[in-house]
């Protein structure tokens, strides 16, 4: 580890009623003004004065209706059951803030390259270079439903088209290169000709002209955040990811698989060095561990089944609801399982069952539970001393936090752990840039650059590195 080397804190976010903890919304100190913008600049301000990376939202584009075919369960317990424009909130967040990084999650699966260029490009400039993208494929056939399709595509596909639809909106950013603005009201030039070209895109799913109408930020282009962890998503990550941010469920785990994921970017010509892996946290923290047990308690005690339930059928895209709860599922079930195969991958290796049953999909994902994440729970010097083990011991590169309650969570972690990471000289004290790249320790992109680190023959060496590491 370099002296030098800070922790990545990265707050994760839900535009809605819920965090993706959805008993969060049931815990009394809970905020219910999730549907204002100042419930959401409110977190910012903390997150700042926290001096986090950034602040990140999840999405999917579609209600979890999935389990018993119907949404009227997912209404009435509120699992997750409002969704905002995540971008839209974002803006909010940054007329409030000035360093926070902000990052917002769009699917390459239902929107078209252009458009999420222009969106994200004109956020990044707004916001003075703060931008980030979390790249998905979307996962189920709800999501399909909402955008005209009659399903969802097929695992590998979604990734194929997501290869092309990164290479075609890095494309537009491309266009307009470093210089080209001049501005000279005197001489007439406004920028460069020569500086500003067409894309002619045409390939296997995407067909896109330009030219493109914003010119580069500040950072260059908006952060890459991508999430893959095995197969197929793990060779996309490796190839795209600039942030990546996984799931991890023990130290030992979170050592193998961070090797493995770091390995798999070197084969892809990438320095993986330059690439941050955060995992996925809550933090329950008190003045004292016994404080914090008793938080966690009652925090835990405010799941219901349903919650679980309705997630674990949205994110596999299957419906367990006719099925008997200790029935195994046949190899031709698990094959059929269309939605998150990392998650169904998950499940079995922590089971040891290869046909495991409904009720080892909701023990053993722990879905919609506060411990689906790693749990750090105790007093601000047991949370801290936790977190440094697994930084400096090869677990990750910074963390993912969850709230469990909203802006209580945050607000905790902001007063009790922050400062005692900050003491260890893991966390800064003050940003010392203004971008979010400069945050993470990310050079800026100048145009062209993506196709040396990213080209064709990235994906080819990070298809190959993923079976290596498979066998």
């Amino acid at each position: 580890m370099t002296q030098d080397r800070k922790i990545s804190l990265i707050g994760f976010m839900q535009a809605q009623n819920c965090s993706t903890y959805p008993g969060s919304w049931r815990h009394v100190a809970t905020d219910p003004a999730y549907l204002t913008p100042e419930y959401y600049q409110n977190i910012a301000r903390v997150l700042e004065q926290g001096m986090f990376d950034m602040a990140f939202f999840d999405d999917r584009l579609a209600m979890p209706d999935i389990y018993s075919g119907d949404h009227a369960q997912t209404v009435a317990a509120g699992v997750r059951a409002i969704k905002l424009d995540p971008l839209v909130v974002l803006s909010a967040m940054a007329a409030v803030t000035t360093r926070l990084g902000l990052g917002a999650t769009y699917s390459t699966t239902y929107y078209e390259p252009y458009h999420v260029a222009r969106t994200f490009a004109t956020f990044d400039l707004m916001s003075k270079g703060r931008a980030a993208w979390n790249v998905v494929t979307s996962l189920n056939d709800s999501e399909a439903a909402n955008f005209g399709h009659a399903e969802h595509l097929e695992h590998d596909l979604r990734y194929d088209r997501a290869d092309e639809f990164l290479e075609t909106t890095l494309g537009h950013w491309d266009t307009w290169q470093e210089g080209a603005l001049v501005n000279d009201k005197e001489t007439g030039e406004f920028a460069h000709p020569d500086k500003v070209k067409r894309l002619d895109h045409r390939g296997d799913f995407f067909n896109s002209r330009g030219p493109f109408t914003v010119p580069r930020s500040v950072q260059g282009q908006p952060v890459l955040i991508q999430a893959g962890q095995s197969g197929r998503g793990r060779a996309f990550a490796a190839r795209w990811g600039e942030l990546i941010f996984v799931v991890y469920p023990n130290l030992a785990m979170a050592r193998k698989q961070y090797a493995e994921m770091k390995g798999a970017i070197a084969e892809a010509g990438r320095d993986p060095a330059k690439v941050r892996i955060a995992t996925a946290c809550h933090v329950v923290v008190g003045e004292t561990d016994e404080i914090a047990r008793k938080k966690f308690e009652y925090i835990d005690s405010l799941a219901q089944p349903i919650d679980g339930l309705a997630l674990i059928c949205e994110v596999l895209n299957t419906d367990f609801a006719t099925r008997d709860m200790d029935e195994p599922f046949s190899d031709e079930d698990m094959a059929a399982i269309s939605g998150w195969q990392t998650f169904r991958d998950r499940v079995v290796t922590l089971s040891g069952k290869k046909n495991p049953s409904v009720r080892d999909f909701v023990d053993f994902s722990k879905r919609a539970r506060v411990n689906e994440f790693n749990v750090f729970i105790g007093s601000p010097k047991t949370v801290a001393d936790e977190m440094e083990k697994w930084f400096t011991e090869g677990g990750c590169d910074g963390f993912v936090l969850s709230p469990t309650h909203m802006p209580g969570s945050y607000e905790d972690f902001v007063r009790m752990v922050v400062p005692e990471l900050q003491r260890r000289g893991l966390v800064r004290t003050e940003y010392e840039t203004t971008t979010l790249r400069g945050h993470l320790g990310l050079e800026a992109p100048k145009s062209g650059d993506w196709k040396r680190l990213s080209g064709p023959e990235s994906k080819a060496a990070a298809d190959k590195g993923v079976k290596a590491v498979a066998a």
